[in-house]
């Protein structure tokens, strides 16, 4: 929801690139916020294969609880964290957030590589 609110309303595909997510995770994930009234999908305007999910005016009532959630979680798990120290681990997060994207490209690959590979016959004398 909070990609939704910041950014507006998306491509199915392109929440699933912004998360780091696969595409049955998501679609059962926006399948539950549309059937408790916090998204709805349209075809996109333009890629008829597309579908955009937009945020309902309902989603909007705890977008405010929600930032105060995190806000405070944030503050808890930083508390007795430096400036410095802060920085620091934004840095080393950010690091293994992208070698997470990495691996999960790369096992999203292989296997569409295994998908695609002609089968091997084998031929016995």
């Amino acid at each position: 929801m909070m990609q939704l609110w910041d950014l507006g309303p998306q491509r199915q595909t392109d929440l699933v690139r912004l998360l780091g997510s696969d595409a049955a995770t998501m679609t059962r994930t926006v399948k539950r916020l549309e059937h408790a009234g916090f998204v709805r999908r349209r075809p996109s305007a333009t890629d008829k294969r597309a579908t955009t999910i937009e945020p309902t005016d309902a989603s909007l009532a705890p977008r405010h609880q929600v930032a105060e959630i995190w806000a405070e979680l944030e503050e808890c798990a930083t508390r007795e964290l430096s400036r410095e120290g802060k920085a620091k681990a934004v840095r080393v997060l950010e690091e293994i957030e992208a070698n997470l994207a990495l691996a999960s490209a790369d096992h999203a690959q292989q296997d569409a590589d295994r998908l695609t590979a002609p089968e091997k016959l084998t031929r016995h004398p």
